[in-house]
């Protein structure tokens, strides 16, 4: 039975203008952890918001804001002349959980074979990256980053450095960087963590790599999307994780179909936000059903959460870590999609009971992360030129995305479907004549690459264990570091070489 009004004292909401956070951000957390924890429970009806507004003394578009976030989130729905309501499909949300979050009074359940990351120190190697041509996924726009800015901001950490910086020897990573990147992901993305829960590596395929090694045995089952970016599945064969193949459909990983083929698997890889490459959101449905599985099975989930800047439209969703109540997710992302390829820095957020592990452990790889970036990247966090940079980045992005479309519906007609998505750097482009469909995106993307221009098979990111099945057919148009003046170009000459 929906409840009466009231919401507000009955739930004990607090509001606090005094604070750093929006009111309506605010009221967003309270209104989710009341559903979250069984406070509300699926069906319940929420006053309107005006009433609300006067109940806790605040605006209505405050209460409006904090509504159409969590309608967004899938946390409440519409009926049609009735009012807001709790979404009636949530799964059970108050299971007794072991600890509450970030306790580390139970011990992690660390893999065997983990004990070799105790083991003396040795160091690793970068990676490199090529040029980007005409609409490849992938690329971003680097020529747009300040490097005059960037340049001395390096100078200024090396003028006179300090010994810390000097002779490093933390394995985590510089610590004011490290708190930087906790205090942005708790404004950003909605995620509680602390300087001490952040490990500095190069990059999302390096901290899925110490994952592996500290937390699989060889042979044990991994969750991977598929379609999914390969660069993870070869990190996990390589540390002797059994990859399980599931299935994204338009809600994002299907928890369903993972259960069937390999419940008791050790860990999940996902990217919840804009998954790659099919660009779908995790519902919020599916995104607490992996949860629990991973409470369930003791299992653990590895958010990859590569370009959440990239959104477009609207306010960017809570990461899935922000829902963590069992220390069960590690969240990692790269710095280097969001600044320039080579600088080769990412990150990787430990549950607390595992934060020491996770340092040991990068270690061993390769003794530290190298420091000579490391205090310029903590002066552009704190400087606010990162946030300055993200909101130039974001803008010119989204006018390119803009440009592929009119491009797309300029040349391809109806042959070649694109459409708008409010993330991302790429978008997927549906084969939709029939004569392109038979000829399969694999030679559709040959023909395209003999006229000098490159899009990528959506079909080659399908990696399955059933004889070469594609799941998806299509074409990836990268479109974040095209100039341009050669959107137009680059579409007529894709016309062109199919005939269009």
């Amino acid at each position: 039975m929906p409840r009466p009004a009231g919401l507000g004292s009955l739930l004990d909401v607090a509001l606090d203008d005094t604070l750093p956070e929006p009111l309506f951000r605010q009221l967003y957390n309270e209104l989710r952890q009341a559903i979250l924890t069984g406070r509300l429970h699926p069906g319940d009806r929420l006053p309107a918001s005006r009433s609300l507004a006067q109940e806790l003394g605040i605006s209505r578009n405050t209460v409006l804001g904090a509504f159409e976030q969590l309608l967004s989130e899938g946390y409440l729905e519409m009926r049609g002349g009735s009012g807001t309501y709790v979404a009636g499909n949530l799964p059970d949300l108050t299971p007794e959980r072991a600890a509450p979050r970030g306790s580390a009074a139970a011990a992690p359940e660390l893999a065997a074979r983990s004990a070799i990351l105790f083991a003396p120190r040795r160091r690793g190697m970068a990676a490199s990256h090529a040029l980007a041509p005409c609409f490849a996924p992938g690329f971003i726009d680097s020529s747009s980053f300040p490097f005059p800015l960037w340049s001395r901001l390096l100078a200024k950490s090396w003028r006179q450095p300090p010994r810390q910086i000097v002779d490093g020897g933390d394995p985590g990573g510089y610590p004011p960087l490290r708190a930087a990147i906790a205090d942005y992901l708790r404004q950003a993305r909605g995620i509680e963590c602390s300087g001490d829960d952040v490990l500095i590596v190069s990059g999302i395929r390096q901290a899925v790599d110490l994952t592996c090694r500290l937390l699989l045995d060889p042979g044990d089952k991994v969750w991977v999307e598929r379609p999914g970016f390969p660069g993870i599945g070869a990190a996990i064969a390589a540390s002797g994780g059994k990859l399980v193949h599931v299935t994204v459909d338009n809600e994002g990983l299907d928890v369903a179909e993972g259960l069937r083929q390999a419940p008791k698997a050790r860990l999940a890889c996902v990217a919840p936000s804009h998954q790659y490459p099919l660009g779908v959101v995790m519902s919020l449905q599916r995104r607490l059903s992996l949860l629990a599985w991973a409470r369930a099975a003791k299992a653990w989930v590895l958010e990859d959460d590569y370009d959440s800047e990239f959104r477009y439209a609207g306010r960017p969703l809570a990461a899935l870590r922000s829902l963590d109540e069992d220390g069960r997710v590690i969240y990692v992302g790269t710095l280097s999609k969001l600044l320039f390829p080579s600088l080769r820095v990412g990150y990787l957020v430990a549950p607390p009971s595992l934060a020491a592990a996770f340092r040991s452990a990068r270690a061993v790889v390769d003794d530290q992360p190298a420091m000579a970036t490391q205090p310029a990247l903590a002066a552009f966090f704190t400087s606010g030129h990162l946030a300055a940079h993200v909101r130039r980045m974001r803008k010119l992005y989204a006018r390119r995305q803009q440009l592929l479309l009119a491009a797309a519906d300029r040349h391809f007609g109806d042959k070649i479907a694109l459409q708008p998505d409010d993330a991302g750097l790429h978008l997927v482009g549906q084969l939709a004549d029939p004569a392109l469909a038979r000829l399969g995106d694999t030679r559709v993307a040959e023909k395209i690459a003999a006229a000098g221009v490159t899009v990528s098979p959506l079909s080659a990111y399908d990696a399955g264990e059933d004889g070469g099945r594609r799941v998806r057919q299509g074409l990836m148009f990268g479109y974040a570091a095209v100039p341009e003046a050669k959107f137009q170009p680059g579409a007529r000459a894709i016309a062109a070489a199919l005939k269009l």
